[in-house]
């Protein structure tokens, strides 16, 4: 992503037809991931996938293990529980965890439109 610091690939698009209240979650899945990939692992590389699939959309966030040992900074915690509420929300689903590599995952479902 330019101008972020940080070495992201986007692969895929969210599609046009997709509800706004979808378009602004998947936005935000995906700016809250990014942002934790910067906090949390320094030095790490991110792919982001959007994919459009029979019952909506699915967004994944991959990120390397970091490269360097991550500041502590503060936090509420609380960024990926209010990113399932908004999957939740919308009826879909979000989850996440460390990778094999030491890398971690966000995958989230949404539906195409709000509330199918």
């Amino acid at each position: 992503m330019t101008g972020s610091g940080l070495d992201a690939r986007l692969v895929g698009e969210v599609p046009g037809g997709a509800d706004a209240a979808v378009q602004r979650a998947v936005y935000r899945i995906v700016q809250e991931a990014l942002t934790n990939v910067r906090k949390h692992a320094p030095g790490a590389s991110a792919v982001v996938e959007v994919r459009e699939t029979g019952a909506g959309l699915e967004v994944t966030v991959t990120n390397t293990a970091p490269t360097r040992p991550a500041l502590r900074l503060p936090g509420s915690g609380l960024g990926l529980v209010g990113l399932r509420e908004r999957a939740e929300n919308l009826h879909g689903t979000l989850t996440c965890g460390t990778t094999a590599d030491g890398g971690y995952r966000i995958h989230a479902t949404v539906p195409a439109r709000e509330g199918a």
